[in-house]
């Protein structure tokens, strides 16, 4: 049959493939179930594969790479425009094998067993975080219905809560303060949880010898670094510095016509949990480069004169993010004249 690229639309228990051969004509179409997917095709010929990035996309991106296919994984956004009549899972598993055949298609790279292993670690961080959030908006919010007013910050309202137990004249009913305990009682359980991860994220940045380099880096602190590895990997899908900062969305969106160029605020793509970090240790770089001479903190403190210290925030985030890329691939630390000429 001469099949030249399979699209595979990947779901939990059914999927679709599409083969296509050299003159793009479909010569494969079948439905599989979850078990068949891998003894499917263990009995043909490896070639190129695409799969939409998504839900379990690099399980099996690694399992059918073990079987010497040219994994692909495609950004859902550049597929949609493939799909052509009805949409179905046919048709989606047609748009993604066409798609993948198009110049300038830049894939997803696949994440290793411990990438992936990482980014759990921080998405379960911060999934703690968020509650342990929202619990202390929920207790100062009740509070306040009590004429009780309890500063902004997890550290003032853990400060708070045993005090305003003690206060016997503070108007709180019995059943408040029963339930108030309580509360805080799954603060300290958010408070452990939070820490537990927090501690698990330092000791694999301790482990690991490009999280190490990558710390050596200003803004640069144990959950950056260790986010930035699960992300970018060991850099080797990028070409170049610049491809990194693009890929996170921090650089500018474009809306060009009739030869003006036009360049409107950051495009905000690819994973807002990195760009976020990268963004906070830009601003942390910020509050400490007046009191510094060397040459990034002279370049962000003229940037803050002439554009502002947002503008100047995302600038910096840019150009650690493309550091950052420069110390992975290199394999070295951090050195600021070197690098800062070497990540432009």
């Amino acid at each position: 049959m001469n099949i030249t690229v399979y699209g595979i639309d990947i779901a939990k228990q059914v999927f679709h493939v599409i083969g296509l051969n050299q003159a793009g004509k479909v010569v494969v179409k079948r439905k599989l179930k979850r078990s068949q997917l891998l003894s499917f095709f263990a009995n043909r010929i490896p070639c190129r594969l695409s799969m939409e990035s998504c839900a379990s996309s690099h399980y099996w991106g690694r399992e059918l790479t073990k079987l010497g296919y040219e994994v692909k994984l495609l950004p859902g956004q550049h597929v949609k425009p493939f799909v052509r009549t009805n949409k179905n899972d046919y048709n989606d598993a047609l748009a993604i094998a066409e798609a993948s055949a198009r110049p300038g298609m830049y894939p997803v790279s696949i994440k290793t067993i411990e990438q992936q292993d990482i980014q759990a670690l921080h998405r379960m961080r911060q999934a703690s975080v968020a509650d342990r959030t929202a619990l202390c908006n929920q207790v100062r919010g009740l509070l306040g219905e009590y004429g009780i007013i309890v500063n902004q910050g997890v550290c003032a309202l853990r400060k708070a809560i045993p005090s305003i137990l003690e206060d016997a004249e503070n108007g709180l009913t019995a059943l408040f303060r029963e339930m108030l305990a309580q509360k805080q009682r799954q603060l300290q359980q958010l408070d452990e949880h939070v820490d537990y991860y927090s501690g698990k994220i330092e000791q694999q940045a301790r482990e690991d010898e490009i999280t190490q380099r990558l710390q050596t880096i200003p803004g640069f602190g144990p959950i950056v670094a260790s986010t930035y590895r699960s992300v970018i990997g060991d850099g080797s899908a990028f070409n170049r510095g610049r491809d990194v900062s693009a890929s996170l969305g921090l650089v500018p969106r474009q809306h060009s016509s009739g030869g003006k160029d036009v360049l409107l605020g950051i495009s905000k793509r690819g994973d807002k949990y990195l760009r976020s970090l990268l963004v906070h240790g830009a601003r942390a770089v910020i509050r400490q480069a007046h009191r510094k001479d060397d040459a990034l903190s002279r370049w962000v403190m003229r940037l803050v004169e002439r554009r502002g210290k947002n503008k100047a925030t995302v600038a910096l985030a840019n150009k650690l993010a493309r550091i950052g890329w420069v110390v992975t691939t290199r394999g070295v630390d951090y050195q600021p004249r070197q690098l800062e000429t070497a990540a432009v």
